[in-house]
């Protein structure tokens, strides 16, 4: 067994400790992919653990976009995003760039995608379907929401069972982007696929404020 593939077991396994010492005693770990292309780096972000993110991306030569973005790295990104095939390419599993940038709450790297030309419509190639204001009302990046809404993010779009970015919000129990995304015209009657409103989300999770703004927006 290659330490590369070791680096997915630990990792897996939840054994930090383990997986930190391997990257530091062999930098070619920092680059191991796993096998649908997600690098070691991104897989440590996934699993809310920064610090290992931070030790793999010192060892590694360099960051691809998508490390770049949710890192937060904006020297890298903007060189790396002057390419415009690149800001809009996808993730092994199917996210944008700018997809990472709203869910790791980098917003300032979320408006440099913009500006250089990343598609702020881009679904997911995956079976959630997510477009970035979905991915930016599930994280709480109230100023990555804004950015994408300012540049004609579509507000009611729908992802996979039929979400729409007010519900993630209601179901966050968070009334500042909930109030953003009705701003910007989102639909308080809109159900999802088990016919449940904004409205009704956050009532079943006990966000009872939240749930009469949006009862009155209807």
């Amino acid at each position: 067994m290659g330490n590369a593939q070791r680096c997915f077991e630990l990792l897996q396994a939840g054994d930090w400790d383990a997986l930190r010492r391997l990257v530091e005693e062999d930098t070619e770990c920092a680059a191991a992919r796993d096998g649908h292309g997600v690098s070691l780096l991104m897989q440590t972000l996934y699993r809310g653990r920064r610090d290992l993110a931070e030790a793999v991306a010192a060892r590694k030569n360099s960051l691809d976009i998508f490390e770049a973005t949710a890192l937060g790295r904006l020297g890298r990104l903007k060189k790396l995003a002057a390419d415009r095939g690149l800001a809009n390419s996808n993730s092994g599993d199917g996210f944008t760039a700018l997809h990472f940038a709203c869910f790791f709450g980098q917003s300032q790297a979320a408006l440099e995608l913009i500006e250089a030309g990343a598609a702020v419509d881009a679904v997911a190639a995956n079976p959630m379907k997510v477009m970035p204001l979905h991915s930016a009302a599930s994280a709480r990046n109230l100023e990555a929401a804004r950015h994408l809404l300012e540049h004609g993010a579509p507000v009611n779009a729908r992802q996979e069972k039929g979400w729409a970015p007010l519900h993630a919000a209601a179901q966050n129990g968070d009334r500042a982007m909930a109030e953003l995304l009705l701003r910007h015209g989102a639909d308080p009657r809109q159900a999802n696929d088990d016919r449940k409103t904004a409205a009704m989300v956050a009532r079943e999770k006990g966000h009872e404020d939240l749930a009469g703004l949006l009862e009155r927006a209807t």
